[in-house]
């Protein structure tokens, strides 16, 4: 069987399961730490997560990654990863505690001092736990990565972050609630996959693993500076209120984007890194990812959109009002987000891993301009610069991730026109449902009327019309749904989906 094997099914099912239990589970403690902790307050901590995504990469430096990416691994390459991981993950917790003082004059908030001195502790923490946590991946045990991630963001956020922030400990709840989920997840994941943690530092395979840490180390690099120009800039221009609001709508807008990347990338990522030799079967794969993101992710991004002003006002009440805006805007663009995202292992897995670097280094000077310029004029402005970013980031990703399997833009075009019409079938259900309540400007109703009158036009014509999904979506979720077989009127295609390389040995 050259489709999708049973193992690799089980796999992505198992991080989107794990994934979705997270979502549900974050959005839970998000909302009720929103409501008791205010924007002023989230403002402070985004501050301090700021800084920390940016020392996590350094501390990095994708040493783990390469874990991933060679074909046969051995005790030296984990040795070597490990060694080097926690070196440059305890130089890295110095750096940031050392120059906390002058990141909170740059932010011009005291307060964010204490809470980057303490965070600066997960930057040890994170760089620990890659080793096993890429070697679980290796071995495609989404289950057990899932159950971590799920695990240690309840220990952390449920366990300790809700209590404190009861209590009024202010963002020191949220400090809390991050190291101890950090702390968790080292710990679970070298439980559930122990390596070789003799010191190592350097062997015959140094060189190579050095080579793609660095690529790696760069990529992540780029890749911060385009996802937190924004926030660096109305952290220093405005105050952290707008921030607040800023960031905690950014975060609403890309939970479920993370649901369909932590599903999706990790499984793609390790079947390419098998199919290098293999363009074909690689080629097929993407194409059918991205129609199935065009067809059925593109409509439900543009009903959340299009109902973010009721959802602002259901979970996090008045005070978060401004952000609305913020987050519609951010729905949008989301697709676009996902696009990339399986854009990127394209180019790891054909010989093109600097590409991602080189093609995005120019778009953070873009971006930069941008927000320098116009972030300053308040939140939905750098909202809408935010958005335009992840759509050329998406662009040229995708462009170069064509070129490199042969493809041809004209066979997403069908699939392209059915996520515009469905898109347009949900947004006059969105609009029909809140006009049909807007006399009781009751939220919760709007919210309820709308979403689901937005599902109403699309599933009605897809029940008449099944193969409107078109062959690829409909082949995919075939692929994780046998059920819906009949119901498609399709016989499932082994050879459209992701590839043996998941599990099954090809004949």
């Amino acid at each position: 069987m050259s489709g999708l094997g049973r193992p690799g099914v089980a796999a992505v099912k198992w991080s989107a399961a794990s994934t979705l239990a997270r979502f549900a589970l974050q959005l839970l403690a998000q909302v009720v730490l929103a409501r008791t902790l205010g924007p002023d307050i989230f403002g402070v901590f985004a501050i301090g997560m700021v800084v920390l995504t940016f020392a996590t990469f350094v501390s990095g430096f994708g040493f783990s990654w390469s874990l991933l990416q060679r074909e046969n691994l051995s005790d030296e390459d984990v040795r070597f990863a490990w060694t080097w991981q926690l070196i440059v993950g305890l130089a890295t917790l110095l750096a940031v505690y050392l120059l906390a003082p002058l990141l909170a004059v740059y932010f011009r908030e005291p307060r964010a001092q204490a809470v980057i001195e303490w965070l600066s502790l997960a930057c040890l923490l994170s760089a620990a736990a890659a080793p096993a946590t890429y070697l679980l991946q290796r071995d495609l045990n989404f289950r057990a990565v899932g159950l971590v991630q799920v695990g240690s963001y309840a220990a952390g956020y449920v366990a300790v972050g809700l209590p404190m922030a009861l209590m009024g400990q202010g963002e020191a709840s949220l400090v809390a609630a991050w190291l101890v989920q950090s702390a968790v997840q080292f710990a679970a994941s070298y439980a559930l996959k122990p390596h070789a943690v003799r010191p190592l530092l350097w062997y015959a395979g140094a060189r190579t693993a050095v080579g793609t840490g660095r690529t790696v180390f760069f990529t992540n690099i780029v890749n911060w500076l385009l996802n937190n120009l924004d926030r660096v800039l109305i952290g220093r221009l405005l105050n952290a209120q707008a921030l607040g609001l800023y960031n905690v709508a950014y975060n609403l807008a890309t939970m479920p984007n993370t649901l369909l990347l932590g599903a999706l990338q990790p499984a793609f990522l390790a079947a390419g890194a098998r199919l290098q030799n293999d363009l074909p079967r690689l080629g097929r794969a993407y194409l059918q990812m991205l129609a199935t993101i065009i067809v059925l992710a593109l409509p439900a991004f543009v009903t959340l959109a299009f109902v973010s002003r009721d959802i602002v006002s259901v979970l996090y009440g008045p005070a978060w009002a401004d952000a609305a805006w913020v987050l519609g805007t951010l729905f949008l663009c989301m697709p676009a987000y996902v696009i990339w995202g399986l854009s990127t292992p394209v180019l790891w897995n054909t010989g093109r891993k600097h590409y991602e670097f080189a093609l995005q280094l120019p778009l953070v000077v873009v971006g930069a301009l941008a927000f320098y310029l116009l972030a300053g004029q308040g939140i939905h402005v750098a909202a809408a610069v935010a958005g335009g970013l992840l759509v050329l980031r998406a662009a040229v990703t995708a462009i170069a991730a064509f070129r490199a399997l042969g493809l041809r833009w004209a066979a997403l075009l069908p699939d392209a026109l059915r996520g515009v019409v469905l898109s347009g079938l949900c947004i006059a259900g969105v609009l029909a449902g809140q006009h049909a309540l807007a006399r009781f400007d009751i939220p919760l109703l709007s919210l309820a009327a709308g979403s689901l009158a937005a599902l109403v036009l699309p599933a009605a014509l897809l029940l008449l019309r099944p193969q409107l999904l078109g062959r690829e979506t409909s082949d995919m979720v075939i692929r994780f749904m046998p059920g819906l077989a009949k119901f498609l009127r399709r016989p499932l295609n082994p050879s459209s989906a992701l590839p043996a390389a998941l599990g099954e040995q090809r004949p």
